[in-house]
């Protein structure tokens, strides 16, 4: 598989990653599907995808114990990248970013995942009562200490009823700015699809303006860019999209040009080329800083998912693909 830098040292990863969240996380089975997530994690590295992005909060916890299972066979095959800065409490998630909650989050982590080096620690928000650049210190000295070779950030943005240029990741950009005076930012992760593109307008030029990495969150756009899901055919309750606007029947309708859209690419690439692997290779098309990070707990997806890095869109098909309508509802 091609081989894409995170950031501007010598760590470079597959272009094709593995989103662990899905495998204890979330969506509807994720707790009852753990030796099929290990060996989708098992198969994922075997064909190169080898940055596999969790978070403590993902179970909570569960999801690094999980892929600790791998590594304890596997770590010299694996780039691990993991999160901090979220606690998840009984009706609501919060954030903490003091730095002393933030090394012992770390040491943590390592013990779950049954290592001693973690690749990319990323902060998964930054606290509003806590000065982003005191966490980010904090963070800088795990990487001293040798407990994390690079740092990386999750984007956020005001959600609800926006478009392209309208400023979604202004929060980002300005805390990138400010981190990035106290330690180098490797990646940046934030949430990049065929019906989600607001990262393009400014926060991917940025990042690669600087040589940072962009591992692009929901690639798939929750699963309706694969093409396999039905309007109309209900998710469990305990599956976020059950809630999510853009997944009621009427939008999920409505949004099917996208999908026949990625179809009709995916045919004059071959038979067995599918929507999903369009979708992907739209995403690594934007930028050779870009790795996308599809998510998944099935060893047939992680499958399907890595052969897209070796898919390449043409002219016709990207400028097909941007003529393709927006997507219709609001992402909250």
């Amino acid at each position: 598989m091609e081989r894409r830098r995170i950031g501007t040292g010598a760590l470079s990863v597959g272009a094709v990653g593995l989103g662990c969240m899905p495998m204890s996380w979330a969506y509807s089975g994720s707790r009852r599907r753990g030796e099929e997530s290990v060996r989708a994690v098992h198969r994922a590295l075997d064909l190169g995808s080898d940055l596999l992005d969790t978070a403590d909060m993902y179970g909570p916890f569960t999801n690094e114990l999980l892929l600790g299972r791998v590594l304890r066979e596997r770590r010299a095959d694996a780039f691990v990248s993991t999160k901090a800065g979220l606690l998840v409490g009984d009706q609501h998630i919060v954030a903490n970013g003091r730095p002393g909650y933030v090394k012992r989050a770390c040491d943590a982590s390592l013990r779950r995942l049954q290592t001693d080096v973690i690749d990319l620690y990323q902060l998964h928000r930054a606290d509003p009562e806590v000065p982003v650049e005191e966490t980010w210190g904090a963070m800088a000295e795990l990487v001293r200490a040798g407990k994390v070779r690079a740092l990386g950030l999750c984007a956020v943005g005001a959600r609800g009823g926006r478009r392209p240029g309208s400023g979604l990741y202004d929060g980002t950009l300005r805390q990138l700015q400010r981190v990035q005076q106290v330690f180098p930012v490797s990646a940046v992760q934030a949430e990049l699809s065929v019906w989600s593109p607001e990262a393009l307008t400014a926060l991917l030029p940025w990042c690669a303006e600087r040589g940072i990495g962009f591992l692009a969150a929901m690639p798939l756009g929750n699963g309706f860019l694969t093409g396999t899901l039905t309007p109309g055919e209900g998710f469990e309750p305990d599956d976020p999209r059950a809630r999510h606007p853009r997944f009621t029947a009427e939008m999920m309708a409505s949004n099917q040009p996208l999908v026949a859209g990625l179809r009709r690419i995916a045919r004059r690439h071959g038979a067995d080329v599918t929507p999903a692997q369009v979708a992907l290779a739209w995403v690594l098309a934007q930028g050779p800083q870009v790795i996308a990070l599809p998510g998944t707990k099935r060893e047939r997806w992680a499958r399907e998912n890595a052969a897209a890095a070796a898919l390449r869109l043409t002219p016709e098909d990207l400028a097909e693909v941007a003529a393709l309508p927006p997507a219709l509802g609001s992402w909250d």
